[in-house]
């Protein structure tokens, strides 16, 4: 599965490949500095690639007339505490200049349909509490937050620190 073509006739979308690991670092990048964090984006193209390689993550880019224009960055998860397989999406961004044509909308109906087809149940992701245009997207979509709840990460200084405790 490498070309999926749309409804849309300007818009394809398809999976990265390893070795265009740059791109998909170049989109994070874009993703952080929209988000304000572009300092904590580290991802570095060669540990990229190896991911996308070991398919430990996958990616996939958005092209409008050709143009790469977007990209989701996924995985896919399990939950014991639902006894259920789903997918989360770390990443996603579509270009500014083609905002509000509809074509975030057939990406995520695009890895919707794919979690459905891999038996998933659910399908996940992280928004910025300040990001309201996001938020809108999504809740238009008929996503939902989970309030009650949040995420907690040991960077990798304190990883190895904890870990160190064994």
């Amino acid at each position: 599965m490498s070309l999926i073509v749309t409804k849309n006739q300007r818009f394809n979308i398809r999976f990265a490949q390893p070795q265009e690991a740059g791109l998909v670092v170049d989109y994070m990048r874009k993703l952080g500095t929209y988000q304000k964090m572009r300092d904590k984006i580290i991802a570095e193209e060669e540990e990229m690639e190896k991911i996308l390689s070991e398919k430990r993550g996958e990616s996939v880019f958005g092209e409008y007339d050709g143009k790469t224009i977007a990209f989701a960055y996924f995985y896919n998860n399990s939950s014991a505490f639902i006894g259920q397989r789903g997918m989360f999406i770390d990443g996603f961004y579509v270009d500014e200049e083609v905002r509000d044509k509809g074509l975030g909308k057939i990406m995520m109906a695009f890895l919707s349909d794919l979690a459905i087809r891999r038996g998933c149940k659910r399908l996940e992701w992280g928004c910025l509490e300040w990001n309201e245009p996001s938020i809108k997207f999504y809740e238009d979509l008929g996503a939902y937050s989970i309030d009650n709840m949040r995420i907690y990460r040991f960077a990798p200084d304190t990883l190895i620190k904890v870990a160190a405790q064994f």
